[in-house]
């Protein structure tokens, strides 16, 4: 099933209008104001696409496109949509913000008892997660561009005042959003006998190597990476000096929330309120380590660039936060790729440290690291190929390309999904856990973005056909009838034994919608160059160049005759061929084989002309 990024983004905007939105009104659902995870993701569906990609733009009511219209005619008219938008910005602004007037990031129903008896308070279900704190990044952003680039189209007074409401607790938002990313940002510290430390060291060691020598290459790989950990201590990053001692190991990255004693920032021009304590352990998590690289790096982008949307509070917190992103992704793709033979990442399945689990999906979102680096640094060499292989590996191990056995334990990583102790949040009265039941869609993501970076064409082929089998599994999983018909998930239809039918999940289809604005990224940009066909094709146009000059040596019977019009076509197309060849050598190759075809024709009929005087 090939991706057709614009028609299928149209059939997911026509569904999300039907089910959320009446007369014009973002419509309330049983989990409104318990989660800003599903809330966001769910307005998210909408505003990225529409500020991500210029043929679904929403901002600017002139110029949108009537198949848009057509798709959103349940959230409002050409000149309705812009405020009826505003409207349902405000009513999920409103929602999550405290008593104090500061902004709230609540896990909500994400949150799940460790035992089946535990039933979660009130004060569990407001604690808050990275993944609300890195979607707020991401909304707050395509809001603020949004209301920048609408603002200027409408004189309405009412309108205009929303407009300034909406902007000031947007910003407030976003910056709270950003401290807590910062508050929940931690290194961890063990000794390699410590059992995290053997077993650290079991994961990365896949040489053969004895223990000692694995920890001496460890000190020796990530001494760049620790002075730059231990010259960041006077930049706000909490660590143990004990990080000093290179026989310690260590990690980095993302707890689930805010670390237990982080420190309040206070270096801001302007306070924002609520900045609670924090009860999560010092426990990087790969998983929530992803989620804000994924946020994170929408402070960076071209439109919050352009656009100027950060204020002088907000540029100093993405620069401190800029700085976690990169040790982050240094750390571990570093860590993926350890050792000079086979990786640990394609020894699947990924075993995490801290936690002691194991499964696909672990090694998938350490993959999803690797990709965030690869990106950053351009990497188009064989660190790419092997992810290709990885990639192509978990789609089969996860049962998404390949057929579904009899009591296949892998449909557990789709339904109920892969579940994940909190650390730390038994402090708030009894532990919590997370459950990502998202494996399909993000390893779609990740397909593409890396589909996106290569310039290998093999490598790009396999991604391509590997991304329109995952996408064909997720297309399948459509719920087809009834509340949320139109969108995900519906897992027996592709799992017959999946314990749950069907379940409205915004979050897989939030993480589809980015699939498509990704896949939409990737078919801009130009096909990619053959070297070979690109000498071919330089080859056709020399032979057809120097052919056509001698065709123009003979005497023309009438410049609007056939033979005249004949040579002008040709003309004309050599010239197109000629402008092609550079960047698509393939279709100047196609143009230049009928343009020597014609020339050999026009040289026969002078020939036979010739010998009949």
């Amino acid at each position: 099933m090939q991706i057709k990024p614009r028609q299928h983004m149209l059939d997911i905007w026509r569904a999300m209008a039907r089910h959320s939105f009446d007369d014009g009104k973002l419509v309330r659902e049983d989990t409104d104001g318990l989660s800003s995870v599903a809330d966001a993701e769910r307005l998210l569906c909408l505003l990225y696409p529409a500020t991500e990609v210029p043929a679904f733009r929403l901002d600017q009511p002139d110029t949108t496109e009537r198949d848009v219209l057509r798709a959103l005619e349940g959230v409002g008219s050409r000149l309705e949509i812009p405020p009826n938008l505003i409207a349902a910005l405000s009513q999920f602004m409103r929602s999550h913000t405290g008593p104090d007037d500061s902004p709230t990031f609540a896990g909500g129903h994400y949150f799940r008892p460790a035992e089946p008896q535990q039933k979660l308070t009130h004060e569990q279900y407001r604690l808050g997660v990275v993944d609300s704190y890195s979607m707020s990044v991401t909304l707050c952003l395509a809001t603020l561009g949004f209301l920048k680039v609408y603002e200027p189209s409408t004189t309405r007074p009412e309108v205009r005042r929303a407009i300034g409401e909406l902007r000031e607790a947007t910003n407030t938002r976003l910056t709270a959003a950003m401290i807590s990313l910062l508050r929940s940002f931690t290194v961890n510290v063990f000794d390699a006998e410590s059992e995290q430390g053997k077993r650290l060291i079991q994961v990365i060691g896949q040489d053969g190597q004895s223990d000692r020598a694995v920890l001496q290459q460890f000190s020796r790989r990530f001494r760049p990476l620790r002075a730059t950990v231990i010259e960041s201590l006077s930049r706000g990053i909490q660590v143990d000096e004990s990080i000093r001692d290179e026989s310690q190991l260590f990690e980095c990255g993302w707890a689930w929330g805010v670390v237990k004693d982080a420190p309040t920032i206070t270096d801001l021009d302007v306070q924002v309120p609520g900045q609670p304590d924090g009860i999560a352990d010092r426990l990087p998590y790969v998983y929530f380590t992803v989620i804000a690289l994924d946020g994170i790096q929408d402070l960076f982008s071209d439109r919050t660039l352009t656009l100027g949307l950060l204020d002088a509070d907000q540029q100093k917190l993405a620069e401190a936060l800029r700085l976690r992103w990169e040790l982050s992704q240094q750390y571990w793709s570093a860590i993926a790729r350890f050792g000079s033979e086979r990786w640990p990442l394609e020894d699947l399945p990924w075993q995490t440290t801290g936690l002691r689990l194991e499964s696909e999906y672990f090694s998938l979102t350490v993959a999803a690291i690797l990709v965030h680096d690869l990106v950053r640094r351009k990497a188009t060499d064989d660190d790419l190929t092997r992810t290709v292989a990885i990639m192509e590996r978990l789609a089969d191990r996860g049962r998404v390309t390949s057929r579904m056995t009899r009591n296949d334990p892998a449909i557990e990583l789709h339904n109920p999904g892969v579940t994940m102790p909190l650390a730390g949040s038994e402090r708030s009265g009894g532990l919590l856990q997370w459950r990502m039941t998202d494996f399909s869609a993000q390893l779609l993501k990740r397909i593409v973005q890396l589909a996106e970076l290569s310039r290998n064409i093999d490598a790009q082929d396999r991604l391509l056909r590997l991304g329109e089998q995952t996408f064909e599994h997720l297309w399948s999983r459509r719920i087809e009838d009834g509340e949320g018909a139109g969108l995900w998930d519906h897992a027996r239809a592709v799992y017959p034994d999946a314990r749950v039918s069907r379940r409205l999940s915004w979050s897989i289809t939030e993480r589809v919608t980015e699939c498509l604005v990704a896949a939409r990224n990737l078919y801009e940009q130009q096909p990619i160059r053959s070297p070979e066909l690109a000498e071919l094709a330089r080859d056709l146009l020399s032979e057809a160049t120097h052919l056509f000059g001698r065709e123009q040596l003979e005497a023309s019977t009438s410049a609007d005759g056939s033979r005249g019009r004949a040579m002008r076509s040709i003309e004309s197309r050599l010239d197109h061929a000629r402008s092609l060849v550079d960047d698509r050598p393939a279709t100047a190759f196609a143009l230049a084989l009928p343009v020597l075809r014609e020339l050999d024709t026009l040289a026969q009929a002078r020939s036979a002309a010739a010998q009949e005087v």
